[in-house]
C-alpha cells in the first residue's frame, strides 16, 4: 500500500505532499492543474523513463519520493531527475540502480494508462491469474518434474558417457591398489612410528648412556649408603630413617635393574629403520593425494571403494534408471496434458466473465479471449477485441489508453483478489488514469461502483474527471492551480465533509457555488455511499 507521496520540482508543481489510507481515493482537479504528474511521479518510481523537461521550470531537479507498507515492512523508494545529466535512484535510503527501482517498484503499484507498468500484460502474470481464477492445480507437474529431475541427476552423477567412466574407473582402481598396497589401519600409526624412529635413530647413543648410568648406580658411588646403612642399624631412635634409606637403597636395585633391561634391548637395527622411513615417506605421500591425516585418508578409500562399486555396476543402474526416466517422462508428458486440458477448460469461462464485466464499462460489444497454447498452456494470453470489426489483438498491442484501462479494471474485477489477501495487502496499489475517457452517465457510475468493489483487495487510486466515479471514493483530493510570486504553482488537498461536495458540484456543474449542484453532488454521494454498504 501507497502510505505517501512527495513530489518536488515537477512539472507545476513545486512541492506536494500526499498521505493516502486503504480502500479506493479519486484525484480530481481542472485540467492541466497536475493531476496525472502525481501519476507521472509514480512512474519515476517504478523507473520510468526520466524526462528532463518535467523538471520545474527554475529549479535544478525534481525529486519523487514514496514511501510503502509491503507485508508489514516499510519500504521507500526515491527518484531524482536533474536538468542535465543522468537521473538517480534510492531504495530505503541507499542508492541503487535503475533497474534495482524498477524491480522493487514492480511489486508495489500497477500503473493502469501506461502500459509498461501493468503487470498483468505479461504472459507470465496472465498465466498466474488464470491459474488463480480457475483454482488450477500446478502440483502434479511440480512433482512429476521434481522426480524426472532427481533421475536425470543421479543419471548424471554415475558418468555421462562411456569414456569418461572407464576413465574414473581406471584412476580408482589405482588409487585402491596404491591404499589397499599401504593396509593402512591406525589413523595414529605416524606418531608410534616418529617414536621408532627417533628410538633406532639414536641407538647407539641410547645405548651408551643406560650403561653409564648403571654403572654409576652400581659402582663404589653406592659404598656411602652401605656404610650409612650399617650406622644406622640398632639405633632404635634412628630406625625411622633407616628405614627410608633401605628403601632408597630397594628402589635404587630396582632402576638398575630397569635400566639394564633397557640398555641391553638397544641393538642397532639399520634395516628396520629403514623401513620405518620409508613407511613414514609413504603416510606422507598419501596425505598429500589423499586428506589431511591418515583418518581422511583411510575415509577416501572406503568412499572410492564405494565409488568404484557403483561403476562397475554402472550399466544395470543405468539401465534401471532410464526404465524410471522413461516412466517418469511419460507421466510429466501425462501430467502437463491434464494441465493443459484444464487451462483450456477454465479459459473461455473467464473470458466469459471479463467480457459481462465490459459489458458495464461502456465497452459492449468488445470481445475478451484467454488463448492458451498446446501441451502444457503454458502460453496464455488475453486479447481484446473493442469494437465490432476489430480483430481480436494480445492486451499489450491495444492502442486507447481508456478501453485498456477499463479492460483492466473489468479483469481486476473477475480476478478478484488473485495477488493480494484483503484490504491494505501485499497486492500492489492500481492506479488508473483513463479509465473513465469518453464515458458518462450509468456506464460512469458503472466504473464508479466497479472501482470500489475493487478497492475491497487492492488499494485504488484513480484520476478522474468524473464526479459519478469519484463519489464512490473512500477519499477525494483536489488538486488545483495556484498563482504564486507571478509563477503558476499546484496545490494538493484532501477533502473532507463539505469541502467534498463543493469539489463534486464544480465537476457537476463548473459551479461549486451552485446550490442545486451541491444537492446533486449530495445525492451522487448519498447513493455511492448506500452502493458500497450493500
Amino acid at each position: 500500500m501507497l502510505v505517501e507521496l512527495s513530489v518536488r520540482e515537477l512539472g507545476v508543481i513545486e512541492a506536494a505532499s500526499l498521505v493516502l489510507g486503504p480502500g479506493m481515493t479519486a484525484l480530481t482537479g481542472e485540467t492541466g492543474a497536475g493531476k496525472t504528474l502525481l501519476v507521472e511521479a509514480l512512474g519515476l518510481l517504478l523507473g520510468g523513463r526520466a524526462d528532463p523537461s518535467l523538471v520545474r521550470t527554475g529549479a535544478e531537479e525534481a525529486l519523487v519520493e514514496g514511501r510503502f507498507d509491503h507485508e508489514g515492512a516499510e519500504t521507500v523508494l526515491a527518484r531524482a531527475v536533474p536538468r542535465e545529466g543522468r537521473s538517480r535512484a534510492w531504495v530505503d535510503g541507499r542508492m541503487a540502480p535503475l533497474s534495482s527501482l524498477a524491480e522493487r517498484g514492480a511489486c508495489l503499484v500497477e500503473l493502469h494508462g501506461q502500459q509498461a507498468h501493468q503487470v498483468l500484460l505479461a504472459g507470465g502474470a496472465q498465466r498466474r491469474a488464470l491459474d488463480a481464477w480457475g483454482g488450477v492445480d500446478l502440483g502434479p507437474r511440480g512433482r512429476a518434474r521434481a522426480e524426472l529431475a532427481r533421475i536425470e541427476e543421479e543419471l548424471a552423477r554415475l558418468g555421462g558417457d562411456a569414456r569418461s567412466r572407464a576413465r574414473e574407473v581406471d584412476l580408482l582402481r589405482f588409487q585402491l591398489e596404491e591404499l589397499d598396497r599401504a593396509g593402512l589401519s591406525d589413523p595414529g600409526e605416524e606418531e608410534s612410528l616418529a617414536a621408532e624412529e627417533e628410538r633406532l635413530a639414536g641407538a647407539s647413543a641410547h645405548r651408551e648412556a643406560a650403561f653409564s648410568a648403571l654403572a654409576a648406580l652400581t659402582g663404589e658411588g653406592t659404598a656411602g649408603l652401605d656404610a650409612a646403612a650399617r650406622w644406622l642399624s640398632g639405633h632404635p631412635p634412628l630406625a625411622e630413617a633407616g628405614a627410608r634409606l633401605e628403601g632408597v637403597m630397594a628402589e635404587l636395585a630396582d632402576l638398575a635393574s630397569e635400566v639394564r633391561r633397557v640398555g641391553e634391548s638397544l641393538d642397532d637395527d639399520p634395516a628396520r629403520l629403514e623401513a620405518v622411513r620409508a613407511r613414514r615417506q609413504m603416510l606422507r605421500d598419501l596425505r598429500r593425494k589423499y586428506g589431511e591425516t591418515l583418518e581422511e585418508v583411510m575415509g577416501f578409500h572406503q568412499a572410492a571403494a564405494g565409488r568404484l562399486v557403483e561403476l562397475e555396476g554402472h550399466e544395470a543402474r543405468v539401465a534401471e534408471l532410464e526404465g524410471e526416466r522413461a516412466a517418469a517422462s511419460r507421466r510429466l508428458e501425462a501430467a502437463e496434458e491434464a494441465l493443459g486440458e484444464v487451462r483450456r477448460r477454465v479459459a473461455p469461462r473467464l473470458a466469459t466473465a471479463v467480457q459481462s464485466r465490459l459489458r458495464t464499462l461502456a465497452m459492449p460489444r468488445a470481445r475478451f479471449e484467454v488463448e492458451v497454447g498446446g501441451g502444457a498452456g503454458d502460453e496464455v494470453v488475453f486479447g481484446l477485441g473493442a469494437n465490432p470489426g476489430e480483430a481480436v489483438l494480445p492486451l499489450s498491442k491495444v492502442a486507447s489508453g481508456g478501453e485498456l484501462s477499463r479492460t483492466m479494471l473489468a479483469l481486476r474485477l473477475a480476478l478478484g483478489g488473485w495477488d493480494s489477501p484483503g484490504p491494505g495487502g501485499s497486492g500492489p496499489t492500481l492506479v488508473f488514469d483513463e479509465v473513465d475517457a469518453g464515458i458518462g452517465g450509468e456506464a460512469a457510475l458503472a466504473v464508479g461502483r466497479s472501482l470500489a468493489a475493487l478497492a475491497a483487495t487492492h488499494q485504488v487510486l484513480v484520476v478522474t474527471h468524473l464526479p459519478q466515479v469519484a463519489a464512490f471514493a473512500d477519499h477525494q483530493v483536489a488538486v488545483g492551480k495556484t498563482v504564486r510570486r507571478r509563477r503558476t504553482v499546484s496545490e494538493v488537498r484532501a477533502l473532507e465533509g463539505e469541502a467534498r461536495v463543493v469539489e463534486l458540484s464544480r465537476m457537476l456543474s463548473g459551479q461549486p457555488d451552485s446550490m442545486r449542484a451541491r444537492e446533486h453532488a449530495g445525492e451522487l454521494l448519498a447513493i455511492a455511499a448506500a452502493e458500497r454498504r450493500r
